[in-house]
């Protein structure tokens, strides 16, 4: 699966603020983004998971790494409110979100 695609599933998941992101033309900026954050970091956990696993299968490793770097960009998105939520959606604070520089392993 492409990078853009998880990102894009990702954000579908969160229905406001993909529609927040794409009423004001940010959904294909901020996916974009988002899609090199997850392949960087699943570059990243791939080298990180091999040096640990030395004689792992390396399309085990990298079926670890993305399903690892996939779920830190999740962790980092808005999760959807709830409705008896009253604060509606800030799309200011979702970007800060998305934007945010990834945690450091």
């Amino acid at each position: 699966m492409k990078y853009k695609t998880i990102v894009l599933e990702l954000l579908r998941e969160r229905t406001k603020l993909h529609e927040q992101l794409r009423l004001t033309r940010r959904l294909l900026p901020t996916l974009e983004t988002c899609a090199l954050e997850l392949k960087a970091s699943h570059e990243s956990w791939k080298a990180t998971l091999a040096s640990a696993n030395p004689g792992s299968d390396p399309s085990q490793i990298a079926s670890e790494a993305l399903e690892l770097a996939t779920k830190e960009l999740e962790d980092r998105l808005p999760s959807e409110p709830q409705p008896d939520d009253m604060e509606p959606l800030s799309l200011d604070k979702a970007m800060a979100f998305v934007l945010s520089p990834t945690s450091k392993r």
